[in-house]
């Protein structure tokens, strides 16, 4: 069965697919040993950045899981480089060593050469070779505003000061931020789709932290003219985490599916959301700690409240780094089963 056909791909366009189809965020990861033994050569940045081990790992997770699509292995900071950003993954997470905290910082700052984030393509490319032709491939990007806070904090943040700050005391020199990084978006999300990624997912991680009204006012009009250029036919996913106030404008923003977080019910998000797009969703990550009737109950659960046609069963947010693999796998499996 060719992957246009498949459940996956199906549900993004809120065609009837059986079974509902499943994939995780973080799906290859440290929960996986065949992943660990991979790390233990090569560093993130060098895996990153090696198409080859890129396939490897990303394909191993598909296999082992048995899920219903596979996702670029890859980072989304990386497309802050080329912009004249210095990157490093510290111990303690990734840091922007020359941020972003006045206007003047974007003078050191330039349009992204396309051909520097060519090994992104590349994994796309290889890893679409080595998965068998009815699984579908995702690439994706972090979102101008998650890739905007790292830029301005300098790496996480609790409260996203220094962000909201720069946000309203100067809305000229946000936005050209956010334009500059939107454009070099725009650029690596088609590079993806040209190179064969079948859908492409759009990761806002941060953007929860918005109240509604800066989100449309600040926000979504970058978020929106990158998803309007991206490639007819190719189906975007649009996820954020903490957006339960957000659901409207983002699905206003595009996408052909909202990604939820655990923190919004999936009942409450598709009465929202409206019958337009499909939703993906939001297992919270820890069930997976739990026993198996403890993840089947929860799982059936999600189920029940998204109906069916135009779902991809997923978590609320990445695989944990100590998750049980049989546990996930045994999700999987009982996904498929219920709703075969």
């Amino acid at each position: 069965m060719p992957a246009m056909d498949g459940p996956f791909l199906r549900a993004c366009r809120l065609e009837k697919s059986s079974p509902t189809p499943v994939w995780f965020l973080r799906q290859a990861g440290r929960y996986m040993p065949e992943y660990r033994k991979v790390r233990a050569k090569v560093s993130f940045p060098k895996l990153c950045r090696d198409p080859g081990l890129c396939a490897e790992v990303a394909v191993t997770a598909q296999r082992r899981l048995g899920v219903d699509a596979a996702i670029v292995f890859s980072d989304i900071l990386l497309v802050l480089e080329p912009l004249g950003f210095r990157l490093e993954y510290a111990p303690g997470g990734p840091k922007i060593l020359n941020p972003v905290r006045r206007p003047s910082c974007l003078k050191r700052l330039r349009e992204a050469d396309p051909a520097a984030l060519a090994f992104i393509a590349e994994a796309v490319k290889a890893t679409r070779a080595a998965l068998p032709s009815d699984i579908p491939l995702i690439g994706f990007s972090g979102a101008p505003f998650t890739l905007a806070s790292y830029a301005i904090e300098g790496g996480s943040s609790r409260n996203f000061q220094k962000t909201k700050a720069f946000l309203y005391r100067h809305p000229e020199a946000w936005n050209e931020l956010l334009g500059m990084i939107s454009r070099a978006l725009i650029g690596l999300l088609q590079a993806q789709a040209t190179a064969g990624a079948q859908a492409l997912q759009l990761f806002d991680s941060w953007v929860g932290c918005l109240s509604p009204s800066d989100y449309r006012a600040r926000v979504l009009p970058h978020t929106r003219r990158i998803l309007r250029t991206l490639p007819r036919g190719v189906p975007v996913i649009h996820f954020g985490t903490s957006t339960g106030g957000l659901l409207e404008a983002m699905r206003d923003a595009g996408g052909d599916v909202i990604g939820l977080d655990p923190t919004v019910s999936m009942a409450e998000a598709r009465r929202r959301l409206g019958p337009k797009v499909a939703v993906q969703g939001n297992l919270d990550p820890c069930v997976l700690f739990s026993d198996r009737r403890t993840i089947r109950r929860e799982a059936r659960r999600i189920l029940a409240e998204a109906g069916g046609r135009g779902h991809i069963f997923n978590l609320g947010h990445g695989v944990l780094p100590t998750t049980p693999v049989d546990n996930v796998r045994a999700l999987v499996d009982f996904v498929h089963e219920a709703t075969t």
